[in-house]
């Protein structure tokens, strides 16, 4: 079992960066591939990064390919989104999750998930 809790969302003005962390209870957070997902209102639920148990393998969609890097720390049980050169269109309700599936990028594959934390970007 893995609990996720979201943090370092806000309000920011185009251009700007965030940066979000999830950090992970349990002992197992190592052996999980973890995703960044985000949900605005009145739409699914979208990927936007996942990263490999080790860090060596990254995946991004390709809305944020160029402005967004996803790290992760296994002894701080944390995982980072770095979002940079952000536009309006990326306010939503963003999630980090776990999954045992390598390199997904389907949110039904996705085990565990946070409470999510919000980003708005002003135009």
């Amino acid at each position: 079992q893995v609990q996720l809790v979201e943090s370092g969302g806000g309000l920011v003005q185009a251009g700007g960066s965030l940066r979000l962390s999830c950090a992970a209870s349990g002992r197992t957070f190592s052996s999980y591939y973890m995703g960044w997902f985000r949900q605005a209102p009145g739409k699914e639920r979208e990927f936007v990064a996942a990263i490999s148990r080790s860090g060596g393998s990254i995946y991004f969609a390709d809305s944020v390919k160029g402005r967004f890097t996803i790290s992760r720390d296994n002894a701080k049980n944390t995982v980072y989104l770095q979002m940079n050169s952000l536009k309006p269109e990326d306010t939503a309700v963003y999630y980090c999750a776990a999954t045992a599936v390598a390199g997904s990028h389907l949110k039904n594959e996705y085990d565990y998930w946070g409470q999510g934390t919000q980003v708005t970007v002003s135009s």
